[in-house]
C-alpha cells in the first residue's frame, strides 16, 4: 500500500512560539516525528504541511518531503485541522500523480511521546476493521464528566453529565476517552468526503498516558522534555 504520512506544522505558534522546530534534547521537535514515520515500515512516503520555509527547510534536513506550501488562509489559529488534512491530500495526489495515496497518516508534531510501534499499530487496527473510516489515538480520561467533572448553570455547579443513580465511586462512572492528538489513520476517500473526524465510522487507538502529552504551552514543552529525558536514561 502506498501509505503516506502527513506532519502539519504552522509557523505562527502562539503558546509557544517557534515550537515546531524549537529544539527538544538537542533535536527541532518537528524531527522527532519524522524520525518515527522514517522508521516506522509501513509508510512509504512522509511529508510535511507548512506554510514556513524556515519550517521546511529543517523537514528537508531530516528527511521529510516539503513538495508544497499551505496557503495563509490554512495557517492561522483558527484553521480546521480537518482543512489542512484536505489540502494536502489534494496537494499530494497533484504532485504524486499516478501514486495515489491508499492510507492517509497524520502524526502531530507536538505529541513526539509516541512510539514507532504506535504508528504501526493504529495503522494494523485500521487494517482489520472492516468499513471503518479512520482510527485514531485515545487514551482515558483523567477525568471523567460522570463524576469529577462540573459545569456552571443558573450559577451553580453541577455535575456534568448524569445516571439515574448517584456515584459515590469514580471507578462505578461509565468509561470515558480522552482524544489524544498524535496519531491519525484516515481513509483517503473518507477525508474527500467526511465533514470532521468523528462524521463517519471512526475507532481509539488505545495509548498509555505516558506517551500521550501534547505541547501546547511552557509548561507542556517542559513537561514533555523532561519525560523525554526519563524515557531516554538521561534524566
Amino acid at each position: 500500500m502506498n501509505i503516506t504520512c502527513v506532519i502539519g506544522a504552522r509557523g505562527g505558534s502562539q503558546g509557544v512560539p517557534g515550537k515546531n522546530i524549537r529544539p527538544l534534547l538537542g533535536k527541532p521537535l518537528i524531527a522527532w516525528s519524522i524520525e518515527q514515520a522514517l522508521a516506522c515500515q509501513r509508510i512509504r512516503r512522509v511529508v510535511v504541511s507548512t506554510d514556513s520555509p524556515a519550517i521546511a527547510e529543517v523537514a528537508r534536513a531530516h528527511g521529510a518531503q516539503v513538495p508544497f506550501m499551505r496557503p495563509a488562509e490554512l495557517a492561522t489559529s483558527t484553521a480546521g485541522k480537518w482543512e489542512v488534512w484536505q489540502h494536502a491530500l489534494r496537494a499530494c495526489d497533484a504532485h504524486y500523480a499516478g501514486e495515489p495515496v491508499d492510507l492517509f497518516v497524520d502524526l502531530d508534531c507536538t505529541s513526539p511521546l509516541r512510539e514507532v510501534d504506535d504508528i504501526t499499530r493504529a495503522i494494523e487496527q485500521f487494517e482489520r476493521s472492516p468499513g471503518v473510516d479512520a482510527v485514531f489515538s485515545v487514551c482515558e480520561a483523567r477525568k471523567n464528566p460522570y463524576f469529577n467533572m462540573l459545569e456552571v448553570e443558573d450559577g451553580r455547579l453541577r455535575i456534568c453529565k448524569t445516571l439515574p443513580r448517584p456515584l459515590v465511586r469514580r471507578q462505578d462512572a461509565p468509561q470515558v476517552l480522552e482524544h489524544v492528538a498524535s496519531v491519525y489513520v484516515l481513509s483517503p476517500d473518507y477525508l474527500r468526503r467526511g465533514t470532521g473526524l468523528l462524521s463517519g465510522f471512526t475507532q481509539g487507538y488505545m495509548m498509555p498516558p505516558e506517551r500521550c502529552p501534547d505541547i501546547d504551552c511552557e509548561f507542556d514543552f517542559e513537561w514533555v522534555e523532561y519525560l523525554m529525558r526519563r524515557r531516554l536514561g538521561a534524566a
